[in-house]
C-alpha cells in the first residue's frame, strides 16, 4: 500500500485536509478519492480537500475539492490556511497562490492571516438577497423569504450591530460549515451594495470570527488559522 502525506489546517472551525503537490507525487484525484479522504468516519474528515500545485505565475497554484467531489473555485479560509504554510515553508512573509481565474496574495498581519481575494461582483439582487461573484458564486441572505438555491453558497445574515454581522452558512458539496471565508467576503460585499458604503466589517460565524476590508475590487480577508496536525493516508 501507498502512503500520501497530509496536513490538516482550520480556520475559524473550517476544516481542511491539505496535499502539497510541490513536495511529493500527488495521487490520481478521483471523486471516489476525494469522497474518501473527506470523509470524517472512513478518511481523515474535512469540509474541502485543498491540493497544492506547482505553478509558473505564483509560489504555488491551488485546487479546491468539496467532500461531495465536486470542484470549487475560490476559498477564503483554505487560502488563508495554504498562505500559512507555504510561508512556513518557503521563508517568505509574503506569498502568491494561482487559482483557476485569480492570483491572490497572503501575508502574516498580528491578527493572523490575511489575503488580498480579489474582486467581489454583484450579479444580482432582490429585497431579500444578493448574488455575489468572487470566483465562485454567494447568494447573500437578509431575509429567509426565498428558497435556497442548491447551486450556490448561500449566507443566512441573522444580525447586525453597526459594523458587526452574524451570519450562518450552507456551502455547496459541503452543507452548513462552521465558517466560510469567500462566505464572509460575500456578505461584505452585499452589505457594501445594500448600504452604499464601503467599511471594515467584522463577520462572526458559527465558528469563529473575521474582519474583512478593503473595496469591491480587492477585498481583503483576515483572521487567525491553525494547524491541527499532519499524517499519513494509506491509499
Amino acid at each position: 500500500m501507498s502512503k500520501l502525506a497530509f496536513t490538516k489546517m482550520q480556520a475559524q472551525g473550517n476544516d481542511f485536509v491539505i496535499i502539497n503537490g510541490l513536495t511529493s507525487e500527488l495521487p490520481i484525484l478521483s471523486q471516489t478519492f476525494i469522497r474518501r479522504i473527506t470523509e470524517r468516519r472512513y478518511g481523515i474528515g474535512c469540509d474541502q480537500l485543498l491540493v497544492l500545485e506547482k505553478s509558473d505565475t505564483a509560489d504555488a497554484g491551488m485546487r479546491i475539492f468539496n467532500s461531495d467531489g465536486s470542484q470549487a473555485a475560490n476559498c477564503g479560509n483554505g487560502l488563508r490556511c495554504v498562505g500559512h504554510l507555504l510561508m512556513q515553508q518557503l521563508g517568505k512573509e509574503y506569498v502568491s497562490i494561482a487559482l483557476a481565474d485569480r492570483i491572490v496574495h497572503a501575508e502574516a498581519t498580528i491578527n493572523g492571516i490575511c489575503v488580498e481575494m480579489g474582486a467581489a461582483t454583484v450579479t444580482d439582487s432582490t429585497a431579500a438577497h444578493v448574488d455575489i461573484n468572487i470566483g465562485n458564486e454567494h447568494t447573500v441572505f437578509f431575509e429567509a423569504t426565498e428558497d435556497f438555491p442548491p447551486e450556490r453558497n448561500v449566507e443566512i445574515v441573522t444580525g447586525q450591530i453597526a459594523s458587526h454581522v452574524y451570519i450562518d452558512i450552507i456551502e455547496r458539496g459541503a452543507g452548513r460549515t462552521l465558517s466560510c471565508g469567500s462566505g464572509a467576503c460575500a456578505t461584505a460585499a452585499a452589505i457594501w451594495f445594500h448600504e452604499g458604503e464601503v467599511r471594515p466589517l467584522t463577520i462572526e460565524m458559527p465558528g469563529g470570527t473575521v474582519t474583512v476590508s478593503g473595496c469591491p475590487k480587492n477585498i481583503h480577508l483576515e483572521g487567525p488559522v491553525s494547524q491541527t496536525f499532519e499524517g499519513v493516508f494509506t491509499l
